[in-house]
């Protein structure tokens, strides 16, 4: 074989399938053959732009703004950035600092890319979002999956922390609120991590920020960065638009953290990607705006009311488990009482996959099991979606539990 493509085989090696493709795959054949499936594996919310950030993207158009722009973001969308940070995070940061990708996944690859070698450990707690470990497969490192416990709301604790260090490790990542859980890290618990990493000055941290505006605490958000300036100088704080103001087709994430290492993700861009699109960047100025405000806060408490009624439906079903998320849009519940149980056909029920599996067969719902995000037993349930789809589809779920033996 031509050691070039040898290479590429290997590359493509580390990219695990999805254990959630079996069931997206069924859950597609089903809806062609005109079945109602209703789909709980949604990672969007389900409300339409808002009209004054698609004006944004009108005006820009019209402008003539169509062309191509700074490979890291055009100026006017950093500032609009370095404001959000000042004001909603007490982050102070220059221009130097931020760099804008396409969505906030790129940003995290390349901050990944600029930062790690081959072999460099990268620490990812569990539950973790579905593509950080792929990512740093990809880029050469290791992933070292840290398990978290659901006693503690699946938080990394300064214990699993300090024992899953050793001296390859280069990267921690974060992600609060959490998907797949909802879980969102308080003051007292960052300082406790950040008391751990003070003795290993050379890790760098990912915060991974994207659901931080859809929150249910009246507390202010607090980032790892905001502990102290020591932690705040080797943190990367990612965020972008997709979630909290519905622009998830729009493809704009951005990072703020070391200059160096942002001018690395800036070179590592030119040669992949180039510049984000150039109306994406004037409308997410719109997005970043006061302009913004009510509608986070309106569709807020819209997600409160659905996670409330998914728990409230969910507590009524013998054998599921589901804790009351801080944020995000999903809810996390565990089916370990449902495995090794039989369906009416006479399967059983090996694993959270299988639960799944079973879920989509016999009562036409999708939900994700929850070994995608490396915790066996559990599955995600996403409430981006309506209170009429959310009743019935809980209702199909008792009714499918309960046929199992």
């Amino acid at each position: 074989m031509d050691p070039k493509a040898n290479l590429i085989a290997e590359k493509l090696k580390l990219i695990k399938p999805s254990p959630t493709f079996a069931v997206t795959l069924k859950a597609k054949a089903l809806k062609a053959e005109g079945k109602d499936v209703i789909g709980l594996g949604a990672g969007e919310p389900d409300f339409d732009t808002p009209e004054n950030i698609k004006q944004a993207a009108y005006a820009a158009i019209k402008s003539g703004k169509t062309k191509y722009t700074a490979v890291d973001g055009i100026p006017e969308l950093k500032e609009s950035i370095i404001n959000k940070f000042q004001k909603e995070n007490k982050l102070n940061y220059n221009l130097e600092h931020i760099t804008v990708g396409c969505g906030a996944k790129h940003v995290i690859y390349n901050i990944i890319a600029a930062t790690i070698n081959p072999y460099d450990e990268v620490i990812i707690p569990t539950p973790y979002w579905v593509s950080y470990p792929d990512m740093v497969l990809i880029n050469g490192g290791k992933p070292v999956i840290a398990k978290t416990n659901k006693s503690e709301n699946f938080k990394l604790t300064p214990e699993i922390l300090r024992k899953n260090i050793t001296s390859k490790t280069k990267l921690l990542i974060l992600n609060s609120p959490s998907n797949p859980t909802g879980s969102c890290y308080s003051e007292n618990e960052l300082k406790a991590l950040v008391e751990v990493l003070n003795n290993h000055p050379n890790i760098y941290i990912i915060s991974d920020d994207i659901y931080e505006h859809i929150r249910y605490q009246n507390n202010q958000y607090v980032n790892i960065a905001n502990i102290s300036d020591s932690i705040k100088d080797r943190t990367f704080v990612v965020n972008g638009v997709s979630k909290a103001y519905s622009m998830t087709g729009w493809r704009i994430g951005y990072a703020a953290g070391d200059k160096d290492v942002i001018k690395a993700v800036a070179k590592i861009q030119s040669q992949s990607t180039s510049s984000p699109c150039s109306i994406s960047q004037y409308a997410s100025i719109e997005a970043l705006s006061e302009n913004s405000y009510e509608f986070i806060e309106k569709n807020k408490l819209i997600f409160k009311e659905r996670r409330d009624l998914v728990i409230e439906k969910l507590s009524k079903i013998d054998g599921i488990q589901a804790d009351v998320p801080d944020g995000a849009f999903y809810i996390f519940p565990s089916c370990e009482n449902m495995i090794n149980k039989k369906t009416p056909s006479g399967t059983t029920i090996k694993n959270c996959t299988d639960f799944a599996q079973y879920l989509l067969e016999e009562v036409l719902v999708a939900v994700v099991p929850g070994i995608a995000f490396g915790a066996e037993n559990f599955f995600r349930i996403s409430y981006a979606t309506s209170d009429q789809n959310l009743i019935e589809a809980c209702n199909r779920i008792k009714q499918a539990c309960e046929k199992l033996v």
